[in-house]
């Protein structure tokens, strides 16, 4: 068997601590390998002709290439594979950078030594490596976008404008998600509803788009290309149409006797039972909070548009794939911390947004006027003890942003800024210039916590050992304290649970790779966008729901997917169906079928993902998988206890 062996220098990356000349001198003197070269980088052009050359001229029969994590350039090598004739699964990569060089930086020889091992126990592997086809099924041109805030707006009309049906599932009753709370925007000074209001109405102008609002994923079966989902729609308890009566709706509020903490304004305000966020939100039929409707009857008599004897409807949708854009929430102060809930005048950031709108001419709160605001940033990000270490990355730059609409409407209020170090990065920088330039004062500490509130008079006092003053401490007496809080994951995101969607240590959605599979998961035909990911802004998000939505379209629009065959397979001889590859599959990728006259197992193909969790639970040894069969994995084994 003719089998190609090139080994990488990744520039200094490997070649700084593996011996490459020592390792290529082993490689040809101690196995049959038919070539062996190494190259500076395999993964450049022209290695790559290289290598495409050698299979055709020398007629190879498999390829080993020691160079990366095969996470970073499995597919490149594949296709240098395919392009020279060969199998794509005959090509072996082995890593030599991050499981030798990276490892053992301090031990040149050991490094050396085991790059030589790994190598030997890869051209044993390619020995017995099989010609795979990717096995192709079935897929259904639609796509299941769930969360309609700017993420799944902007990633639905991207789908649809590609020729993709979709169905946009939206928990709330209201599409917009968080930008709706928002009023002017960085860096544009966008309001967020008119960004919404926009999207809308190009939303509703096509009619591959299907909009379901108070609706959620409550059930999924089936496999990529080919999902089955059931979603529930909770009734509005209004009759479509009255929307053009709005005289009756707003009297219809008006004597609706419950009232309850308006979330939309983050509890600044109340609402009725029966409500709208504000005027113009889409869909414009109000709706009814049947959580908390004391089904009085009131509203009944004044307006014939309200139907109380709505009940749940079940959809039963197919599509062949789902994409995930259910945004965050905002971080959620715990009580005490800098003051929140404890002293008089603490609100977050976004509740400050909320009432720099609820307040058009003088900036009040708690019946006082504001002339001093004190922002503390940090809040609920960069925890060096606490759950959240990560930054949020928009928070400096919203609230840089915010203090300069502060000034703009309210001219005699003055701004300080209780820091950690400002973050405004990229063109955002500007914002934090100008906040500078109309005379906000910046403080700046590394200690955790950042500064201490406590109330003084009535009053709230911040406390800080200024870093940009030698450490001087300081005290601030202000009329508002404004936590500037960061992102979380969003709660009761049950969907996460029913798609088994991996999460990260963040708990925000988790992408196979940052850089080269960004917006997948390693669940075939889920594709992951915006804040569900991890903190982003608005102009990030929508990128990453572009993303997804190419990446969707690009699955299903052929109508047939192309799936790895590096999968499990069952020898029937053997299988006496006793049920514990079921029990043991996280992807439900087995069934019992009749064969031969017995009962046995058989993979479903569309569902399994090759993880090989299923082989060692069983008894009969009649499970295998495709690619690293008991025979490869044994005699890669018994090449490195030779060695």
């Amino acid at each position: 068997m003719k089998i190609g062996v090139y080994i990488c220098h990744c520039g200094s990356n490997i070649a700084d601590h593996v011996n490459i000349e020592e390792v290529r001198k082993a490689i040809q003197e101690q196995t049959d390998a038919y070539v062996v070269k190494d190259v500076m980088f395999a993964c450049s052009d022209s290695s790559q002709k290289e290598i495409v050359e050698d299979i055709k001229t020398k007629g190879l029969d498999a390829i080993v290439v020691a160079s990366c994590s095969p996470k970073l350039h499995l597919p490149t090598f594949r296709e240098v594979a395919r392009r020279g004739g060969l199998n794509p699964y005959k090509y072996i990569q082995v890593n030599i950078r991050e499981q030798c060089s990276w490892a053992h930086s301090d031990d040149k020889k050991g490094a050396t030594n085991k790059a030589i091992r790994l190598i030997k126990a890869g051209i044993e592997k390619a020995r017995f490596s099989e010609a795979l086809d990717p096995i192709k099924i079935d897929a259904v041109n639609a796509v299941a976008v769930v969360g309609a805030g700017i993420a799944g707006l902007r990633a639905a009309i991207e789908l649809a404008d590609m020729g993709t049906y979709v169905y946009l599932i939206e928990r709330e009753y209201f599409i917009g998600g968080r930008v709706t709370q928002w009023n002017e925007l960085f860096t544009t000074n966008q309001t967020g509803r008119e960004i919404i209001t926009k999207l809308y109405h190009q939303l509703i102008s096509y009619k591959n788009i299907t909009l379901f609002t108070g609706a959620e994923i409550v059930e999924t079966s089936g496999s990529v290309g080919n999902m089955q989902i059931k979603v529930r729609i909770k009734p509005r308890y209004v009759k479509p149409d009255c929307v053009f009566d709005l005289d009756k709706f707003e009297k219809a509020i008006e004597v609706c006797p419950v009232e309850v903490e308006d979330e939309f304004n983050f509890g600044l305000t109340k609402r009725k039972a029966i409500y709208k966020n504000y005027p113009g939100e889409f869909p414009e039929v109000p709706a009814i909070d049947f959580d908390h409707c004391t089904k009085c009857g009131e509203c009944l008599k004044v307006c014939e548009g309200i139907d109380l004897e709505q009940k749940e409807e079940f959809l039963s949708l197919n599509v062949g794939a789902i994409l995930l854009a259910t945004g965050f929430d905002p971080y959620e102060p715990k009580q005490g911390e800098y003051g929140y809930g404890q002293v008089n005048n603490v609100i977050t950031l976004q509740q400050f947004k909320r009432l720099i709108e609820l307040c058009p001419d003088e900036l009040v709160y708690n019946g006082h006027k504001v002339r001093s605001i004190a922002y503390i940033y940090c809040v609920g990000s960069r925890q060096q003890n606490g759950p959240n270490r990560y930054c949020s990355r928009y928070c400096c730059t919203a609230a840089m942003h915010t203090a300069l609409l502060v000034k703009e409407k309210y001219t005699d209020v003055r701004n300080f800024h209780f820091t950690r170090g400002i973050r405004t990065y990229g063109k955002q920088e500007h914002i934090y210039h100008e906040a500078l330039e109309q005379g906000d004062v910046v403080f700046q500490s590394f200690n955790d916590p950042l500064c201490e509130v406590e109330e003084q008079d009535g009053k709230p006092v911040v406390k800080i050992n200024d870093f940009l003053t030698r450490g001087k401490p300081i005290e601030l007496e202000t009329d508002l304290v404004v936590l500037i809080t960061g992102m979380v994951p969003r709660k009761n995101n049950t969907i996460a649970q029913l798609l088994k969607v991996p999460v990260g240590r963040d708990h925000f959605f988790n992408e196979i790779h940052l850089k080269l599979r960004p917006v997948e998961t390693v669940i075939d035909g889920v594709f992951i966008s915006g804040a569900s990911q991890g903190p982003k802004n608005i102009m990030e998000s929508v990128n990453s729901a572009l993303a997804a939505a190419s990446k969707a379209n690009n699955l299903v629009k052929k109508g047939f997917i192309s799936i790895e065959p590096t999968i499990a397979f069952v020898d029937t001889d053997k299988c006496q169906w006793c049920g514990k590859c079921l029990e043991i599959c996280p992807f439900d990728a087995f069934e019992k079928v009749e064969e031969g006259g017995k009962q046995v197992a058989r993979v479903i193909t569309s569902l399994c993902k090759g993880c090989g969790m299923c082989l060692p639970v069983c008894p009969e040894d009649a499970l295998q998988l495709h690619n690293y069969t008991d025979e490869q994995i044994e005699s890669m084994i018994d090449d490195l206890i030779r060695a």
